[in-house]
């Protein structure tokens, strides 16, 4: 299993569907999952999370449905925080071959999510997500790295297939150190 974190509009959707493609593996994304369910509109339309357990059962389900076909993931947007994190860490810690920070500056990224249209991404909502993200990164690698996980770095700044390069190097290089 493969986190991919960052900041909203850091690129992790795109790149998560195309190493889903490269790989085999199967991309869950915890914000696409919450959001086509259609039970937390008011929640994610306001910048705040869904309850970290909910959010945790709710995730738990989806990758034991992937792994009961056999595949492996990439997680995208889970965990957000330390209490899930700590779940992670306590239950799935085996199975997390590393985390992929994807970095890329806010001024970018305001322009990225300025142009994707969505209902929710208002400059407000956008500066609240980052504040919330930001303060749990450190801990959530911190969490699942005192699990021997780690958490790399890469660019997000380029055309997606320059960031899908790197990104695939990084995986590369963790697998050939493995």
């Amino acid at each position: 299993m493969i986190i991919l974190m960052g900041l909203a509009g850091s690129g992790k959707s795109t790149q998560g569907q195309k190493l889903a493609a490269a790989t085999g593996r199967v991309w869950l994304s915890a914000g696409q999952i919450l959001r086509e369910s259609g039970q937390f509109d008011e929640i994610l339309n306001s910048g705040n999370l869904v309850d970290d357990m909910l959010t945790v059962e709710i995730m738990a389900h989806a990758m034991a449905g992937v792994v009961r076909e056999g595949k492996n993931l990439i997680l995208d947007g889970f965990p957000r925080d330390a209490k899930q994190a700590s779940w992670m860490a306590d239950n799935i810690a085996e199975v997390i071959e590393q985390i992929i920070l994807i970095n890329v500056p806010k001024d970018e990224l305001l322009r990225r999510l300025k142009a994707r249209g969505r209902a929710d991404d208002t400059e407000e909502v956008i500066l609240q997500r980052f504040k919330i993200t930001e303060q749990n990164m450190g801990e959530i690698s911190r969490i699942l790295g005192a699990k021997g996980i780690p958490t790399v770095m890469i660019d997000g700044t380029g055309t997606p297939d320059e960031v899908f390069a790197r990104l695939a190097n990084t995986i590369a290089d963790n697998h050939n150190a493995v």
